[in-house]
């Protein structure tokens, strides 16, 4: 947040200054990033929050909520800055000032460099609006990389190629709309209750077939909530079983289940006699 806002501000400065809107743009484009990293920070904060009668699954789903809020924000702010991008072009304005080109060359180097320590991060913690900050940091990478392309051909062809400021500015746009269209579907997916990988679901299949007494796995369910997964299983024991002893070995899955993956928040275990007969048609 701190390094956003004061790239927004020296590219702010930059671009007034210099009269370049494609840094102006990206300048908008990183205090608006100052702001969504408030968003996150508490939308990570707030899915943390413990389970209450209003809430028993948690409050975790603040995580996808707060990341599709961060996309959306950063889609309208695409949008405002490219219509005063296409306004302008053929606008005729003095020529850049040549240190507008080191701004976005240091901002570009700042930005990838913030992309691979966020990436790094959200693999390692599964955090979906951690991941979209991260792509938001590569998008802006490549949007001064267009600043500095169209403030480069600005500089050296002169007068009557203008029209590259503004074109650099609209590339910007281009290239946050695509990536933030992306995000958004990701987290609204997540808010739908898709099925985990399937290289998660052969796994806690194969750890909860391991259990002494689990004869197969009927049916497995996992969703993915915040940070972490919710598990739903269907395990078969011996029909002859009392009741008690299969109680004890849902235990022993649910438990293995939770201690092997760290990942899962909880375990819902059902039992299904085996060998398993289908209900009799109606």
């Amino acid at each position: 947040m701190f390094v956003n806002l004061t790239l927004g501000i020296v590219k702010l400065a930059g671009g007034v200054l210099g009269g370049s809107f494609a840094l102006i743009s990206d300048a908008i484009n990183s205090l608006g990033d100052s702001l969504t990293s408030i968003v996150v920070i508490f939308g990570l904060w707030y899915a943390q929050r413990p389970a209450d009668e209003e809430h028993p699954y948690g409050h975790t789903r603040a995580e996808a909520v707060a990341a599709s809020n961060v996309s959306m924000l950063i889609m309208i702010s695409a949008v405002f800055v490219g219509w005063e991008a296409i306004r302008r072009l053929g606008t005729v304005h003095a020529t850049p000032p040549v240190w507008t080109m080191w701004i976005a060359a240091i901002n570009m180097v700042i930005k990838e460099s913030l992309f691979w320590y966020k990436l790094t991060i959200s693999r390692q913690t599964k955090s979906l609006s951690i991941a979209a900050s991260a792509w938001d940091h590569r998008s802006d990478a490549l949007c001064s990389l267009a600043v500095l392309l169209g403030l480069a051909i600005v500089r050296w062809g002169g007068p009557s190629y203008m029209w590259a400021d503004e074109t650099a500015a609209i590339v910007v746009v281009l290239a946050i709309l695509i990536n933030t269209s992306r995000m958004f579907r990701q987290s609204t997916s997540e808010l739908l209750d898709p099925q985990a990988d399937e290289e998660l679901i052969q796994q806690i299949r194969a750890a909860a077939e391991s259990v002494p007494g689990v004869c197969a796995v009927e049916k497995l369910w996992v969703r993915k909530t915040g940070i972490e997964f919710l598990a739903d299983i269907h395990i078969e024991v011996d029909a002859q079983l009392t009741v008690e002893a299969g109680h004890r070995i849902g235990h022993r899955v649910k438990d293995k289940l939770i201690e092997q993956f760290a990942q899962l928040r909880d375990v819902l275990v059902h039992l299904e006699p085996y060998p398993h007969e289908p209900p009799p048609s109606p």
